[in-house]
């Protein structure tokens, strides 16, 4: 069976970056040229606050187009910027034609070097104008990838359903970014978590990349993209906790006993509580409770990334942390009141035999 012709469809590449502690969306929004707040618009009437919390900005700005296999990305670029310091850039390729073209284009985004560059080149550029906008700004290190194809339209009616039945395997291969045929069992794991909204749509998840069938697919899109940036700072995160506690543990091992020195003391408080804030804001970023459509496609993104997983890493991180710095901290003390009593013990002895020698 031939496969359908895409008359109209979008790839859009996001790449995903930590860049600042956090960012001032306010003071952002001043400096920046013509951003706008990003705000989900929901395929049925939802309550107010399903919505991010805060916005963040989105900034289109004017870039080369680059060149991936026979494809393209467009003249222009889609930059969102999160208050806790996160930064999403998006380049859009135009799709049309034969749906078993996309693997091969599927392979050629994966870890392409020439998109990441030109990702990072904004993100840059994009930080210096932030100016005091970003509190602590460092240099963006790891990269989150993610690929969305959304077809709007076929040149022949095509029903949802074929895609993850009839399609199924060429579906699996873009998700898979395979050029190869796919194995029965490998197709299922891939085109598995799949849902629609009504009969002629379909949404298919996988952990580097979606395929949507879908006109109307902005909602959709924005949380698989928001989804990809939680993924991105809980890598970060995990990668930073790991680092606290390393530390940690090599300035506790070059001493004798459970002590750190009062410098050190109060970094690792600081750091335990950096963590614990970016940690709060990541996960409670984005509101879905009233459009179930939305919590169903977050929800299926969050599996595919394991999101629960890192949660459950982090938070127990976050406890060892705790506990290293209680335990720490109340040693210090019990010291600090041996030492008192040791100068109390001194100053009584002192008091009676003063007179003593006086006389």
């Amino acid at each position: 069976m031939p496969a359908p012709v895409i008359r109209a469809g979008t790839c859009f590449a996001l790449y995903g970056f930590e860049v600042a502690h956090a960012i001032d969306l306010d003071l952002a929004e001043r400096v920046l040229a013509g951003p706008e707040r990003v705000r989900i618009k929901a395929r049925r009437r939802a309550p107010g606050y399903f919505e991010y919390r805060p916005a963040p900005l989105r900034v289109t700005v004017q870039t080369e187009p680059l060149a991936v296999g026979t494809w393209r990305t467009g003249p222009t670029a889609d930059i969102v910027v999160y208050d806790f310091g996160a930064v999403s850039v998006g380049f859009a390729l135009p799709l049309a034609g034969p749906l078993d073209e996309l693997p091969a284009l599927a392979a050629r985004l994966s870890g392409n070097e020439v998109l990441v560059a030109a990702a990072r080149r904004e993100v840059d550029q994009l930080v210096a104008a932030l100016g005091a906008a970003a509190t602590r700004p460092h240099v963006p290190g790891v990269v989150e990838d993610y690929a969305i194809f959304q077809a709007a339209e076929f040149a022949e009616p095509c029903e949802a359903d074929d895609l993850v039945t009839v399609y199924a395997e060429l579906v699996g291969r873009v998700l898979r970014a395979e050029t190869r045929p796919l194995s029965a069992q490998e197709v299922s794991e891939a085109t598995a978590l799949h849902l629609s909204f009504g009969p002629g749509d379909v949404a298919v998840i996988e952990t580097d990349a979606a395929f949507v069938y879908d006109p109307e697919a902005d909602d959709v899109r924005a949380v698989l993209e928001l989804a990809n940036i939680q993924l991105l700072e809980m890598r970060y995160l995990d990668q930073k906790l790991d680092e606290t506690l390393d530390r940690a543990y090599e300035q506790l091992a070059r001493q004798r006993g459970p002590r750190l020195s009062p410098p050190e003391l109060r970094r690792l408080a600081g750091l335990q509580l950096d963590a614990a804030v970016l940690f709060e804001q990541v996960s409670n970023a984005l509101k879905l409770i009233g459009d179930q459509y939305l919590v169903r496609v977050y929800g299926m993104a969050g599996r595919r990334f394991h999101l629960s997983e890192w949660d459950a890493s982090i938070s127990r991180k976050l406890q060892t942390l705790e506990s290293i710095y209680q335990k720490v901290s109340d040693r210090a003390a019990t010291r600090r009141m041996e030492i008192l009593e040791w100068i109390i013990i001194v100053l009584i002895a002192v008091s009676i035999f003063l007179p003593m020698l006086g006389k």
